[in-house]
């Protein structure tokens, strides 16, 4: 039996990557991190927290959690992809220029850290050899 705790330490660090993404998207154009009543953080970040849940099971995230090409760029497709279009439906705009902040951002936050992950694991194993 294989141990969760990668699984669970990719998909809390997703989350919180995807949770960042939105403050700074708040931070740089409302001023205002957490909204009225902290709402706003929150109505901001759920379609792509919810894009990413997703993309977890769409990829099976938790069998190769750290891995940035068979996890990594399904996970960022389809929390770019979902976050987008359910941005869309509940009101919140999708600008161009937006979707290309969004995809850009998003691939740095959810394959960039697999990335370094991957290469640091790579390099230990080399130095082990």
């Amino acid at each position: 039996m294989t141990s969760r705790r990668p699984a669970l330490f990719a998909l809390i660090l997703d989350i919180v990557l995807v949770v960042v993404f939105a403050a700074i998207g708040r931070a740089t154009h409302d001023g205002d991190v957490l909204g009225p009543a902290g709402a706003g953080l929150a109505t901001t970040a759920w379609p792509f927290v919810v894009g990413l849940l997703l993309g977890w099971v769409v990829s099976l995230g938790w069998r190769r959690p750290l891995a940035p090409l068979r996890t990594g760029l399904p996970v960022w497709g389809v929390t770019l992809a979902a976050g987008i279009l359910l941005r869309a439906v509940s009101g919140q705009g999708v600008a161009v220029a937006f979707v290309i902040v969004a995809a850009i951002t998003l691939a740095l936050f959810l394959v960039g850290w697999r990335t370094v992950a991957a290469i640091a694991a790579r390099a230990r194993v080399s130095r082990s050899a």
